[in-house]
């Protein structure tokens, strides 16, 4: 089984090999190819960083080009979804920025402060009785109210499994303050959670 398993990532691995390749020769198909197994993912990440279909479905069509017109970069040190998804989440960042100066933020300024205590893993429980297509959708709801700073960090933490150094360079802060911003921000939704999945909900479970 684990030697299926193990071919099967490799021929996927070979295949998006051949695609990124043609895609870099002028292929569009190639790159629509590429892009359309990570499309419906990608836009739920971007919804939740930009809080409107509006504004993520302009994200997504800018992130798209700029793959395209950037393809020649792509050295392949990283999954092509990795690295589109950096592109898209950039964006709305710097989408976000443009619209709205970026105010500073004191990390211990009260209003920031939630219930102290120690986030664990969701335990297994009451979310059982939920589809995971279900859970992907609450969690990704409670994230979307989750105030700007905070659900950054998670999203790029917990949803797209960027390291804490990645996470806070792209947000243009600090390591510390990034692992605050999470620590802070992983409390908040197990609150906002735990009326739908009992204690224990909203820990470190990546959506």
């Amino acid at each position: 089984m684990a030697q299926r398993a193990e071919g099967q990532i490799t021929e996927a691995t070979g295949l998006e090999a051949a695609l990124v390749a043609r895609a870099k020769s002028g292929d569009l198909d190639a790159f629509e190819a590429l892009v359309s197994g990570y499309h419906r993912r990608l836009y739920r990440t971007l919804l939740v960083v930009c809080g409107n279909a509006e504004d993520a479905e302009d994200v997504m069509q800018t992130a798209l080009l700029k793959a395209f017109q950037h393809l020649h970069t792509f050295e392949g040190a990283s999954r092509f979804s990795t690295w589109l998804t950096r592109i898209a989440i950039n964006e709305a960042l710097q989408l976000r920025r443009r619209r709205r100066p970026t105010e500073s933020l004191d990390e211990t300024h009260p209003s920031a402060l939630v219930r102290t205590g120690q986030v664990t893993r969701w335990a297994e429980g009451p979310e059982a009785q939920y589809s995971a297509a279900e859970r992907r959708r609450l969690v990704g709801e409670a994230i979307a109210t989750l105030p700007e700073h905070y659900r950054d960090a998670v999203v790029l933490r917990d949803m797209q499994g960027l390291t804490a150094a990645e996470a806070a360079a792209m947000l243009g802060i600090q390591v510390a303050n990034l692992k605050t911003r999470l620590h802070r921000g992983r409390l908040m939704l197990r609150e906002r959670l735990e009326p739908v999945f009992g204690r224990g909900a909203g820990g470190r479970g990546r959506v």
